[in-house]
């Protein structure tokens, strides 16, 4: 996706579960622009994951946790890779931990699970250059700068519950409010 193709996009979408049969917060944004959204589960699997994302979700340094790894395409075309974290403990036994798509994706199954997302997560944006299994999923030369946007998501009752990794290709734009106090 190139800059000229940028939109403002907000994180509260993909943050509220899903009604049966709602498509999922991707598909329903790019598809207000006229756009096909859509994507492709790569693994799921229980990790060691990065230290930001164990310090953020509290598990210790022998827990592992489940990790849903997804590339996320629009038009066919790949813009985005996304990995999403949760807590060993809550993900065990569901189907967070299962390779298949979730009927109206995590954060529903979450929402299910008692795990209702706050509304406004903290969110960290960086630049880097895409390492070379980044350029390969994604169709990018050597070295292309990507962004980085790592969502941390706490539950309305102040549980950690979710970490997601988005390396993206494409141009972002934010529109941020003001809070009172």
């Amino acid at each position: 996706m190139s800059s000229d193709d940028a939109w403002i996009g907000e994180a509260q979408p993909y943050l509220a579960p899903r009604q049966p049969g709602e498509r999922d917060a991707w598909s329903t944004e790019a598809a207000a622009r006229g756009r096909r959204g859509s994507q492709r589960l790569l693994a799921v699997e229980e990790v060691d994951p990065p230290e930001s994302v164990r310090a953020f979700l509290g598990v210790a340094t022998t827990e592992k946790v489940v990790v849903r790894r997804r590339l996320i395409l629009l038009d066919s075309q790949p813009v985005e890779l996304a990995d999403s974290y949760y807590p060993a403990h809550i993900a065990r036994g569901t189907g967070l931990a299962e390779m298949g798509k979730i009927p109206g994706g995590a954060v529903t199954l979450l929402a299910k699970l008692g795990f209702t997302a706050e509304s406004d997560p903290l969110e960290d944006v960086a630049a880097a250059a895409a390492t070379t299994s980044e350029c390969e999923a994604l169709g990018l030369p050597a070295r292309t700068p990507v962004l980085v946007l790592t969502r941390f998501t706490t539950s309305t009752l102040g549980t950690p519950m979710e970490v997601s990794i988005m390396t993206m290709t494409r141009h972002l734009q934010y529109r941020q409010r003001k809070q009172a106090g």
